[in-house]
């Protein structure tokens, strides 16, 4: 068995009103700074250990494990509240252990994670950084830099998209690389930009298989759709929330109180991009699924521009953003690229207000 935890972390598990979740700490030397780093979809907390162990003693770094991933307990997950159960449960955890004002860190879905604990928790979010990011209009379903949904039920977003032989061998805690769809080579090919590799890999796979599956967590469930491709989302599960009907956190452009915000991303991210390999509407255009209606009705999700677009009007009512675009970077700039991530992430501590 791969050990998992790398030495300087410590585990906890933080049992609250809400859930028993798993938390990973790197504890500071006379603390000045608390970082809080929620993961993202098919993965745990692991996946942030070196960048926790790379900040400095000063720093307190602290890890989540939601709902239903790493160690934490496997709950149902309302998908009609967006990412809302998760944020609500960081929510909780930090106020089990006492900590009133952190900056927070979050990859892929867990950027939705953090924009959404910002629209709840304002007061308690010194910085907000954005690792590729889900778009702030959800995954999928809308099109143009303004989000606007396609269709009223999100055709073609949701938990029917998901692979079902993918799905088949993280229950089996598949860990070789002899399928596309096997979680080492989605990994290998999705989550990082090939040929890249690191010594710790088998722990990144060791964490995607701890994901809970099943139609309350990963994927969630499905409806019909008379919609191309057939299908819309349901009302529960993981992928679910990031339908545009149940997540938007356009709203962050108006709070009054704004921390500076962070955006770090890959040119060369599949999985979201306005080319993103996990759109439904982009694998039609490329002929893979058939039957597509069009750019007219089913037009590829432009994530990238709608990022932007809701990082520039949290900029022009008063905010301050920084985006980081890294070459030759895939899904996970915090290990494909560590050194210029972390000297972003410095960067955006320090100009947060005491």
């Amino acid at each position: 068995m791969t050990n998992t935890i790398f030495d300087g972390i410590t585990q906890h598990t933080i049992t609250t009103p809400r859930l028993s979740a798993g938390v990973l700490e790197r504890p500071a030397t006379a603390p000045t700074e608390t970082v809080v780093f929620i993961h993202g979809n098919v993965s745990s907390s692991l996946f942030w250990q070196p960048m926790m162990l790379a900040l400095p003693r000063t720093v307190r770094a602290l890890a989540i494990d939601l709902r239903g991933f790493g160690t934490s307990e496997t709950l149902p997950v309302d998908a009609t509240r967006g990412l809302s159960d998760f944020a609500d449960d960081v929510a909780s955890v930090l106020a089990q252990i006492g900590v009133d004002r952190a900056h927070f860190v979050g990859w892929s879905m867990g950027g939705g994670v953090v924009m959404q604990f910002l629209l709840d928790h304002p007061a308690s979010v010194r910085s907000l950084t954005l690792v590729a990011p889900v778009s702030p209009y959800g995954f999928g379903g809308t099109r143009g830099a303004e989000g606007v949904r396609l269709n009223l039920d999100d055709a073609g977003t949701g938990a029917g998209g998901a692979n079902p032989d993918f799905i088949t061998r993280l229950n089996a805690h598949d860990r070789t690389a002899e399928a596309q769809t096997s979680p080492r080579t989605v990994y290998q090919t999705a989550y990082v930009k090939p040929p890249f590799s690191s010594d710790h890999d088998d722990v990144w796979v060791e964490s995607m298989l701890m994901t809970a599956t099943g139609p309350d967590n990963y994927p969630g469930d499905s409806l019909a759709s008379t919609n191309w491709p057939g299908f819309a989302p349901g009302t529960g599960g993981v992928l679910n929330t990031m339908a545009p009907q149940y997540f938007n956190t356009s709203a962050i452009s108006e709070l009054a109180d704004k921390p500076p915000i962070l955006w770090v991303h890959g040119s060369d991210d599949v999985i979201v991009s306005d080319t993103s390999y996990f759109d439904l509407n982009f694998l039609g255009q490329l002929g893979v699924i058939p039957g597509w209606p069009g750019a007219d009705t089913a037009p590829p999700q432009p994530m990238i521009q709608q990022t932007r677009a809701v990082l520039a009007a949290y900029e022009a009512q008063g905010g301050a953003t920084t985006e980081l675009e890294l070459a030759d970077c895939g899904h996970s700039p915090h290990l494909e690229h560590p050194a210029a991530t972390l000297q972003a992430l410095l960067q955006v501590l320090s100009q947060s207000d005491e």
